[in-house]
């Protein structure tokens, strides 16, 4: 039987994954909320099948680096420069209001300072799957509010890649290893920064002439099997380029390779190839997310819980009203983009398993972030129902007015 533990371990992730997330779409609910079910299921802290946890998360790993090439291949570096107005500051803002509730959040259940900041931190990132499965169901990935909203996110991504690097050199100064010095930070930063610029701007400069010229030359071939191949060597390579050379995330390279792709001939191809293995793999993170859930965590932490969704649901949200209401955008601009962003995911995850690693976040807390993240999820498809009904009435109103 172990011999075959990844069959085994795919089959029930996928069946499961299935099972419920059919069960979620009868109800109207997102089929995401299924997946991590799925989960929860084979995970250790529910009875049966007991699935192989760190087999998940490389599956996981994978699909994160797909689904940013994906995402890379819907949005040009145009489309990031037209929005960074109102994307940069409120990326940050929003960045620094979840962490600062999240940090008060922390105190008032007792949790000491680094952990209340990693809390924050980790609730501060909302979910590219989410975000990207709410935009293409509405058919808005390609209009101003959706440009606005994976530009927003883009930038959360940037802060939170420079965030992982330099979580480590923070942990030892918190734990109190070793008396790292705060020159030694910011030398730690700008290093980071640098190596992060270095790889951006070989992207953009030589990349962006030699891959969509690579990929011509594959396509020369006539062989739809090479192409995928192709595309899928390009997307994983860089990525792992980007991580091991860099010292970026896997996801910040998959982004970029999809990035210098955008915009060639060949570019719906690469997309509609691609999208069946994305679809799965995105599908295998969240399965593999889920399985680290202690369902218990609800039972034993209800106010913990819910004082993490309301940071992430209406404390994230008020703060992309506000800096969308100071740029004077339309209400319904701002709403769109509140909904979209009022959900945690996988760079969530990410930070928090991390902050377990090095000891800044206790497994209680873990599976706060863990709770509140289906819960957002779960309800983030009302809060866009909401939205829309919201501006929908608001626009009727100036109308009757008019």
């Amino acid at each position: 039987m172990e011999s075959h533990g990844l069959i085994i371990n795919l089959v029930a992730a996928i069946a499961l994954a299935f099972f419920f997330g059919a069960i979620a779409q009868r109800l109207r609910i997102s089929p995401l909320v299924g997946y991590l079910v799925a989960g929860v299921a084979v995970g250790p802290f529910t009875p049966g099948f007991v699935g192989d946890a760190d087999l998940a998360l490389q599956f996981a790993e994978i699909g994160v680096i797909l689904l940013m090439f994906g995402v890379g291949l819907k949005f040009s570096l145009a489309d990031l420069w037209a929005v960074r107005g109102v994307a940069l500051p409120g990326a940050l803002v929003q960045m620094t209001a979840a962490t600062l509730l999240g940090y008060g959040a922390g105190a008032l259940m007792g949790l000491g300072a680094a952990e209340s900041i990693m809390l924050g931190f980790s609730l501060s990132v909302a979910s590219t799957v989410v975000l990207l499965r709410a935009l293409e169901d509405r058919h808005i990935v390609k209009t101003e509010n959706g440009r606005i909203c994976v530009g927003w996110l883009v930038i959360e991504d940037i802060a939170i890649v420079l965030g992982i690097v330099l979580l480590p050199t923070l942990a030892g100064m918190a734990n109190g290893n070793g008396g790292v010095s705060t020159e030694v930070v910011l030398t730690s930063l700008a290093l980071t920064i640098g190596k992060i610029g270095v790889f951006v701007a070989l992207m953009l400069f030589v990349g962006a002439r030699f891959f969509p010229w690579l990929i011509v030359q594959v396509a020369h071939l006539k062989s739809r099997e090479l192409m995928s191949l192709g595309t899928l060597t390009l997307a994983l390579g860089i990525a792992w380029v980007a991580y091991e050379l860099f010292d970026a995330s896997f996801a910040l390279g998959a982004f970029l390779a999809g990035v210098v792709l955008n915009g060639t001939k060949f570019t719906h191809k690469i997309a509609e190839d691609s999208l069946p293995l994305r679809d799965t793999f995105a599908v295998l993170f969240f399965v593999s997310v889920g399985m680290l859930f202690d369902p218990m965590t609800l039972v034993r932490e209800p106010l913990g819980v819910l004082a993490v969704v309301f940071i992430i649901m209406i404390g994230k949200s008020a703060a992309a009203l506000a800096i969308t209401s100071l740029y004077k955008l339309p209400l319904r601009t701002g709403l769109m983009i509140a909904a979209s962003l009022a959900q945690i995911g996988e760079f969530s995850f990410v930070l928090a398993g991390m902050g377990v690693h090095l000891e800044l976040l206790s497994g209680d807390t873990y599976n706060l972030i863990l709770a509140a993240a289906l819960i957002s999820i779960a309800l983030n498809p009302l809060l866009f129902a909401l939205a829309e009904r919201i501006s929908d009435k608001r626009d009727g109103t100036l109308e009757l007015n008019t």
